[in-house]
Formats: C-alpha cells, structure tokens, sequence
C-alpha cells in the first residue's frame, strides 16, 4: 500500500502560535497542531508541515505540490484577504485535480470586517474555519474522503 502524503502550509505569524492573541487563536502551537495531524493521521499517511513568513515560499511550496500531486492543508493567515500569488498557485494545484483545504483557526467572519474576504476560498478545494486546531482535522478527513477511489471531484462531499 502506497503511503499518502498531505503537505501542510502554514502562512505569516503562524510561527507565533501559542503566544499569538491566545484568546483568538488558542494556546497550542503549531509544532502541536503537527503533532495532533501525524498522530491522527496514523502511519498510513505522511504529514509533511511546513511554515513561511514570505509568500514567494509558500508559492514554491505550492508548484511543488502541483508537479507531485500532493494534496495541500493550507493556512494562508493574513495572506488570505491579499495574495493574488498565493490564489494563483493554489489554482495551479487544484487544476491538476488535486485538493487543497483552506483552513482557519479562528472564524474570519466573526472578526474584523477586513478579514471577511478571501482571494483563496474560490479556487480551494474547500474551506475549513472557526475550530481551532479540529480545523486541521476536519480538513485532514475530508482530503481523505476526496482521495479514496471513486471520488474524483468537490462534488463528490456534500
């Protein structure tokens, strides 16, 4: 049995998890939320995690999965409501037919007025907000969903 691999993109400031507004966006860090993914993802699944402050990384990060076919957990943080790069890329990823989750620790609608857009969600696979580290989760589930046999589109989850 192959082995899946998830790449998971963590966006600006999410390297400040833990210490960040903790009454917005919680207590655990990011190496937790890691760690809570892998152990809940099982060995039957490689979680491969990582974190820029510089878009042009994350754009990197994203072609890279595009070319392997690697489907993307993505935190775009403050990147969401701007980066036209970033929307480009993931678009890039989702072409090829493979997903990305946008997630969210906090719910970007129940916050400040500039944080209710987002340039990503259009041309993500799904969006994924408001549940803290379950956000991750409920993202790794429903990539799961979309990989298993038989299940070739967003429309397939319902």
């Amino acid at each position: 049995m192959t082995r899946m691999r998830i790449l998971v993109l963590g966006g600006p400031n999410l390297d400040r998890l833990g210490t960040r507004e903790p009454e917005t966006y919680g207590t655990q860090t990011l190496a937790d939320i890691v760690d809570l993914l892998r152990t809940t993802a099982g060995s039957g699944v490689e979680i491969d995690a990582r974190q820029s402050n510089f878009e042009g990384q994350l754009v990197e990060w994203l072609h890279d999965a595009a070319d392997a076919r690697t489907p993307v957990i993505l935190n775009p943080a403050a990147l969401t409501h701007y980066s036209i790069a970033l929307r480009d890329a993931v678009s890039i990823v989702t072409e090829t037919g493979t997903p990305v989750i946008e997630v969210h620790l906090s719910n970007p609608h129940a916050r400040e007025p500039f944080r209710h857009t987002s340039v990503i969600s259009a041309v993500a696979t799904g969006v994924i907000a408001g549940l803290g580290a379950g956000s991750y989760l409920a993202a790794l589930e429903g990539i799961r969903a979309l990989s298993e046999p038989n299940r070739h589109s967003r429309d397939t989850l319902h």
